[in-house]
């Protein structure tokens, strides 16, 4: 079989950017040469790997299964003619891993950081997504591994719990809640409160617990990232239930946390590992910065104790 790289990074360039034109122009290639590749890479599988029309490029089925396979061989191939070595000091690579949008937000880029300053040479590719993506990507190889929480299975996915989280209130500091210390569910009937869609597993997470007691959140505000629910909080638009690791470890300008009573609601966060699968030496060395990182003690509470009643 006489498949070669070029074929496979046209292809995965195709894949990651949606279209013919987007990958042409990633990879300074003009259309007919990138739609010679694509069709010797399908004639030497033997198979469709897309749909072609007047109007737009799609991945077929066995495309979308093959993207994260062919991403993953560019990546490996991409780490040996880099010389990953065991030693810290000489080591070169990529690390693919990904994350669910609350532990993105602020925890990974400090770990990041911390693991670039010791390890300047080793790339790091982060992709967020859902739960479910993060559970799909570390399955079918095109992660290393993943941060995400307890909850879905996969039979080639291990899960490693890491840290409990609780769900705590997110509001402005400005806000009537921010001046309590301790903030009982009941009392949110009358706010506008900001949640992410049902597809969240925090989501799922909060119905489980709280709908056996009767408690119905009325959500007034919906965003699928995390991100965009902080920034409604931020504008004074109403408050966030959220993950403890979700939220910023030092002293915010503008936003404050509050725990949330009876009941005390929370959830695993930790590793996705796929089963039968050693991650490289980068991935390992990054993987024992975040498990330390998330072991660690909860940040103190987000509060400006003067302002607390």
């Amino acid at each position: 079989m006489a498949i070669d790289l070029d074929q496979l990074r046209t292809f995965v360039a195709v894949g990651e950017a949606g279209g013919l034109t987007a990958a042409a122009e990633t990879l300074h290639l003009s259309l007919p040469a990138i739609s010679r590749r694509l069709t010797a890479l399908e004639q030497e599988l033997g198979v469709a790997l897309l749909t072609r029309s007047t109007r737009r490029v799609a991945l077929t089925q066995t495309g979308r299964e093959f993207l994260p396979r062919a991403r993953r061989l560019l990546d490996e191939l991409e780490e040996s003619l880099l010389g990953i070595r065991e030693t810290a000091a000489q080591r070169r690579g990529l690390v693919t891993l990904a994350c669910i949008p609350t532990a993105a937000y602020y925890f990974l880029p400090a770990t990041i950081a911390a693991f670039a300053r010791r390890f300047p040479a080793v790339r790091v590719r982060a992709m967020d997504l859902s739960q479910e993506g993060v559970m799909d990507a570390v399955a079918g190889a095109a992660a290393e591994f993943g941060i995400g929480m307890e909850g879905a299975v996969h039979p080639d996915v291990e899960f490693r719990p890491l840290r409990r989280d609780p769900f705590v209130l997110a509001c402005r500091h400005d806000h009537r809640l921010a001046r309590r210390r301790v903030v009982h569910w009941a009392e949110l009937a009358e706010e506008k409160l900001v949640g992410v869609s049902r597809r969240s597993g925090n989501r799922l997470i909060l119905d489980r617990a709280l709908l056996p007691r009767g408690i119905r959140l009325q959500w007034h505000y919906e965003a699928e990232h995390l991100s965009t629910s902080l920034g409604l909080v931020e504008a004074g638009l109403g408050v966030a239930i959220v993950p403890r690791l979700a939220l910023p470890r030092e002293a915010h300008p503008v936003l404050v946390a509050r725990p949330l009573r009876d009941p005390e609601v929370d959830r695993a966060t930790g590793l996705l590992l796929r089963r039968g699968a050693e991650p490289g030496p980068a991935a390992r060395t990054l993987i024992g910065l975040l498990e330390r990182g998330m072991r660690a003690a909860l940040p103190a509470q987000l509060t400006r104790p003067a302002e607390v009643a």
